[in-house]
């Protein structure tokens, strides 16, 4: 089985092609833009097919970084898997960044919990932490650096992500730390797609809301469009029969 993965949740827009009965990546192409993923998507993703010597009729399945991250990346990433899903009638599958950090961590220190933490801003720390086997044990969630330096300390874990050295120096002890980056390699949601299977459709994972809000003091007052109530024009005074007085 052919699967594409694609992956906008940060800086990074990344698509690998990777067959899953021979556990390896046939082609790929990343690109680092910042901005600017929906504009480039679709080229990285024909690079990454091109590289592969497949076509999109040739893929069986769609995987996507759903994040916790870059709020419209999310929304790019996600739309256009379903979409491309949708359109091939093949199954999208959804990866967190969390657990594809986590799982490159522990390629690096097999055998060990860990802890994908992602710098949020505002003091926040998006985090998730796994036992030995990878199996999730607390989270997504938001914390507070306290909060995440507790968990390290007291599973004496593996640290991965953006906030992974802040967490560190906040526990004020050493701890093995895997890739400190916003997203995992995109071979690695390749990876874990393939070992999910189908499940629920992807959908961007939000641990906070947009930071851009409607104002409620400028709402502009409903209009009513009766006729019978039309505004007098100004300046102008009629009487009953519409003559002016």
């Amino acid at each position: 089985m052919k699967l594409l993965a694609i992956d906008c949740a940060a800086s990074l827009c990344a698509a690998s092609v990777y067959d899953t009965a021979a556990e390896s990546e046939l082609g790929r192409q990343v690109l680092d833009l910042g901005k600017g993923h929906a504009e480039h998507l679709m080229a990285v993703i024909d690079a990454a097919l091109k590289a592969a010597k497949t076509r999109y009729t040739g893929l069986d399945a769609i995987a996507v970084s759903v994040g916790p991250g870059s709020f419209t990346g999310l929304r790019v990433g996600v739309a256009t898997a379903r979409g491309l899903a949708l359109a091939l009638k093949i199954p999208a599958i959804g990866v967190t960044t969390l657990e594809a950090l986590a799982a490159e961590a522990a390629a690096s220190f097999p055998g060990r919990a860990v802890l994908a933490a992602l710098d949020a801003g505002r003091e926040e720390i998006h985090v998730a932490a796994y036992d030995k086997a990878l199996v999730l044990t607390y989270g997504p969630a938001v914390a507070t650096l306290a909060q995440a330096t507790a968990i390290a300390v007291e599973t004496s874990t593996v640290l991965a992500g953006t906030a992974a050295e802040k967490i560190a120096a906040s526990a004020g002890r050493a701890f093995d730390i895997g890739p400190t980056g916003a997203t995992a390699d995109i071979a690695v949601y390749a990876r874990l797609a393939a070992e999910k299977g189908v499940g629920d459709k992807p959908k961007p994972l939000y641990l906070r809301g947009a930071d851009a809000k409607p104002q409620a003091g400028f709402i502009l007052p409903r209009q009513d469009h009766d006729p019978k109530k039309r505004a007098p024009v100004f300046g102008q005074d009629h009487g009953p029969e519409g003559k002016k007085s």
